[in-house]
């Protein structure tokens, strides 16, 4: 039986893909969907023309990731696409923020995206596809959203040298980079701070987010960045020494204030 996973599918990017693959991936007998929301989960895989089973589970807990293990064995499953979209960002100082907030940042996105992968790796075939959820946020340091950029530059270096490590099994590994997506995370993100301006004149939408990661994947590029306005980022982040886009960013801030 040949499944695909996506994680963090109850909303957002993550239910995106479920969307634009099911229109898709007629190779895929099933889509198993992960998120924690039961009722959101259902409501997605009622609205699949695939068959989809649902695991309403914590990843950040050994229990979670056990049961999807195991699911995969039970069923004999070839995992054709791994897709790691769960996590959660939180902005603000970071002397300020809530601690376990903080820390489970770093759970969801970096330990349970990365012991999701290794469990999974064992259960794909040459080329079998795994999208990892990083962030344009991955590009260089940023001041009040310190423990999100870290978490998402864990999760693009990690992917870029397991996806140079899986190249000779034929896996193929793509990091989604966007910038500001119309999405629920600035809902929880912004619960104790706010982003600079500029960031949400930048927003796209994650159907578009999700066409381009789709592509880029099956071109087999190890990133996918969308839009131009973040690709520039991305050029600047390499060009220009962090010192000064940091000076910059104060003047920005000085600014909006």
């Amino acid at each position: 039986m040949n499944i695909v996973i996506i994680t963090g599918a109850s909303s957002g990017i993550g239910r995106e893909f479920a969307l634009q693959m099911d229109g898709h991936f007629n190779s895929i007998d099933e889509f198993w969907l992960v998120a924690r929301s039961r009722e959101r989960l259902s409501e997605l895989a009622e609205a699949l023309v695939h068959r989809a089973r649902i695991f309403p589970v914590d990843l950040t807990k050994k229990s979670g990731q056990e049961a999807l293990e195991e699911a995969v064995k039970e069923q004999k499953a070839v995992v054709r696409v791994l897709v790691n979209c769960a996590g959660y960002g939180v902005m603000g100082a970071f002397d300020r923020q809530n601690r376990d907030l903080e820390l489970g940042m770093i759970r969801l996105n970096c330990e349970a995206l990365t012991d999701l992968t290794h469990r999974m790796i064992p259960h794909m075939r040459p080329g079998s596809r795994i999208i990892q959820m990083a962030s344009s946020a991955a590009f260089l340091p940023q001041p009040d959203f310190a423990v999100y950029a870290a978490a998402k530059a864990y999760v693009l270096s990690f992917s870029r040298a397991l996806g140079e490590e899986l190249r000779r099994s034929k896996i193929f590994v793509t990091s989604v980079c966007p910038g500001p997506v119309d999405t629920p995370f600035f809902e929880i993100a912004e619960a104790s701070g706010s982003t600079l301006a500029v960031k949400k004149y930048t927003m796209v939408t994650p159907e578009r987010v999700v066409a381009l990661a789709l592509r880029d994947s099956c071109r087999k590029r190890p990133m996918s960045v969308c839009s131009m306005p973040m690709k520039t980022f991305l050029l600047l982040s390499r060009l220009v020494p962090h010192g000064v886009i940091f000076q910059a960013l104060r003047m920005l801030k000085g600014v909006e204030k």
